[in-house]
């Protein structure tokens, strides 16, 4: 058989077989005095061999292991970690697939926010502050998209429990009588500190406004660690980089009165 032959029998490219003979893992054939490789009935099934190896995943150089009589590990060896790379496959692709079916739940029918993807339960939470702004005169104010998108940060980066629990607390204080009036006021006061000093006495005012907003029990967590605070240099630096400075100066003193409270 010539390699064309031999490909199309097995079902392979020539580029495929050529490939292999470059790789060593198929020998290649003596060739006939007209230039041309003979490939034989034994040529075949090795072909077919590495074949049915490599479509069940296996990689080139487990798939020479294999073959080889000498030297590394035996097929059973191979097939077993295999069958339980792709169970740790099938377990992913599972966990996605229900993080997935939310996510398209709120696409269909219009509520995937703009910082999506997100957890359906920041996703419920971003879906009642678009319903707040909607509902306030003025375009909107631009520390709350930036107040998103920190939402959205964290619930990508924190642990499971992490974010259920900041879900569970922000939930609490924004169902709270009148908390999106006072977050979107709040908001405002924000972006009207854009151009002013940091020793404006209205940075004071936001400061304690922002930290009776925020829960006792991130009160605690600041106190102890376990919550970004101001001793969280790296976080702190970046978090307020994209601030300007009397709105990073009414976030710097807020949390740290939300610590003195603690206390």
């Amino acid at each position: 058989m010539r390699i064309g032959e031999i490909a199309a029998l097995v079902g392979v490219t020539t580029r495929a077989v050529r490939h292999y003979h470059h790789l060593g893992l198929l020998p290649e054939p003596v060739r006939r005095g007209n230039g041309y490789r003979d490939y034989t009935v034994r040529d075949a099934v090795l072909l077919a061999r590495i074949r049915r190896l490599t479509e069940l995943g296996l990689g080139l150089d487990e798939v020479r292991d294999v073959l080889a009589d000498d030297k590394g590990r035996d097929l059973v060896e191979v097939l077993e970690e295999l069958d339980a790379d792709l169970g740790r496959q099938e377990a992913l692709i599972h966990e996605r697939r229900e993080r997935l079916t939310p996510l398209l739940e709120q696409a269909r029918s219009g509520q995937l926010p703009a910082e999506g993807p997100v957890s359906p339960q920041l996703g419920a939470l971003l879906a009642d502050m678009a319903r707040a702004s909607a509902g306030r005169p003025g375009p909107e104010p631009s520390i709350a998209s930036k107040d998103r998108e920190l939402l959205a940060l964290i619930d990508t980066v924190a642990p499971q429990e992490e974010q259920e629990r900041l879900m569970t607390e922000m939930r609490r204080v924004m169902e709270a009588p009148g908390a999106m009036d006072r977050a979107y006021a709040l908001y405002e006061e924000l972006d009207a500190l854009a151009e002013v000093d940091p020793a404006d006495p209205r940075v004071g005012e936001a400061a304690r406004t922002l930290a009776d907003m925020l829960p006792d029990e991130v009160a605690a967590r600041l106190d102890t660690g376990e919550a970004p605070g101001p001793s969280d240099v790296g976080f702190m630096d970046a978090f307020l980089a994209d601030f300007a400075p009397a709105q990073a100066a009414v976030v710097t003193r807020a949390l740290e009165l939300v610590v003195e409270r603690a206390r």
